[in-house]
């Protein structure tokens, strides 16, 4: 229990009591300063088991407490199921309020979906609230002009490895290896003494690219061009993803889904797990008194700097009734402060997004001075590779088309690089283009 959730304990009931009688009664024509107000949230880490799902309880609990007028009433979605499900509860005229959404699924929900402005939302308060925010993360949710999502629950890629298996493999885990052939040096050297060496998380259940993009970024490819050409089938995106299936094909990496492969790593069968940094708590839950556990950043390619990006979600607003807008906003502003990113990092394992919660005494400084894993990757977030969309109202299926019918087989099944990520740009073209 942080300091954050220890002031709420003699709350929660009060919270607890106001919530049910807002759902009870029905909800006033105008709005003052304490009116009570209902929103909805649609989220997938409400709800599932581990750091993801404990760590939003004690986020909402921590907004009921400091706004006992609102009430928020969460709804559990898959991941993988956000975004199609959202459309058709906007048919049905049902929208949520706000969304935690993945920024894989973004550019199709500012084409299709009814997305508020949320810096319109905001008016004069908005300045002074995203000041100090990773710039880069809050321009990746503009759109037309305005800023549509607030970066909530984010990451990126970070080496996972055993210090024990390194000593038995005769590596130095003060030295984890920088490049991919480095890395790929040390799986050998594992996989010599019967452990599985190395697993690429390229495919996840969310459908979500943010590990091919960093593996194509970093070895100077894209799978988008700055001016939203479809570029995953050039020569160095096309390199970059070749080196990850040779390593299976080299028998350095199992070829297995990531279930399996978090599985193996927690048992200490798995030299080294790349992924992304929300995995962190579980996987900490899983070496504890099983095996050192460290991290490294993500590993540059030919001799290029890494260029990792983010994975996880934004908040968005769908509200339209200015008394729920008003309530959301008071919601997204309490997520994206100071106190909602240290409770994510403490709680959850994200990254604190705004760059002095890591050495601020009153937020993260203690926390980050005895937990050190996540400054590997918080180093990097510095220098974060924005994340890049597929155009229009069909980008996610197109990311979809990309991680199954592309990095699926290429990686799993042994696929030919180049063709498969040629025909399947080319239909990504097709569908992008048809519009």
């Amino acid at each position: 229990m942080n300091r954050f959730t220890r002031p709420l304990v003699a709350t929660l009931a009060v919270s607890s009591l106001l919530a049910v009688s807002a759902c009870a009664a029905a909800e006033p024509a105008g709005r003052d300063d304490n009116a009570e107000t209902t929103i909805t949230f649609s989220s997938y880490s409400y709800g599932t088991q581990g750091a993801a799902g404990d760590g939003m309880q004690t986020l909402l609990d921590a907004f009921s407490a400091a706004h006992p007028e609102i009430t928020v009433l969460p709804e559990a979605v898959p991941v993988a199921d956000a975004l199609t499900k959202t459309k058709a509860a906007v048919a049905a005229g049902s929208p949520p309020d706000v969304q935690q959404l993945g920024y894989s699924k973004m550019a199709e929900a500012f084409a299709t979906l009814p997305v508020q402005s949320i810096e319109e939302i905001a008016g004069d308060e908005w300045d002074a609230h995203v000041e100090g925010i990773a710039p880069g993360l809050v321009r990746t949710g503009e759109n037309d002009g305005t800023v549509k999502a607030l970066p909530f629950t984010v990451s990126i890629p970070t080496v996972f490895y055993n210090a024990d298996i390194f000593r038995e493999a005769g590596l130095d885990p003060e030295n984890p290896p920088t490049s991919i052939d480095e890395v790929s040096e040390a799986a050998e050297a594992i996989t010599a003494t019967g452990h599985n060496g190395v697993y690429f998380g390229l495919l996840d259940q969310g459908k979500s690219d943010y590990l091919t993009q960093s593996v194509m970024d970093s070895a100077g490819g894209q799978t988008v061009d700055d001016d939203g050409t479809v570029a995953l089938d050039s020569a160095k995106a096309v390199a970059g993803i070749q080196k990850i299936q040779d390593l299976t094909t080299e028998g350095l990496q199992p070829a297995v889904g990531i279930d399996d492969a978090i599985a193996a790593f927690s048992t200490g069968d798995l030299g080294m797990f790349v992924s992304t940094t929300a995995l962190m708590s579980n996987l900490q839950a899983g070496a504890t008194d099983k095996f050192e556990l460290r991290t490294a950043g993500f590993p540059s390619f030919d001799s290029k700097d890494a260029r990792p990006t983010h994975s996880g979600a934004g908040l968005v607003v769908l509200a339209a009734d200015e008394a729920k807008q008003k309530a959301a906003w008071e919601f997204v502003k309490f997520m994206t402060s100071e106190e909602g990113y240290t409770m994510i990092t403490e709680e959850m394992g994200y990254l604190p997004l705004r760059a002095n919660l890591a050495t601020d005494e009153a937020f993260l400084a203690g926390y980050f001075a005895e937990n050190t894993l996540l400054l590997p990757p918080l180093e990097q977030l510095q220098n974060v590779t924005p994340y890049r969309s597929f155009a229009g109202a069909k980008s996610n299926q197109a990311t979809v088309m990309l991680q199954d019918d592309a990095i699926s087989p290429i990686i799993l099944r042994g696929a030919d690089t180049q063709q498969t990520l040629t025909e399947v740009a080319d239909r990504i073209r097709e569908l992008v283009e048809s519009e």
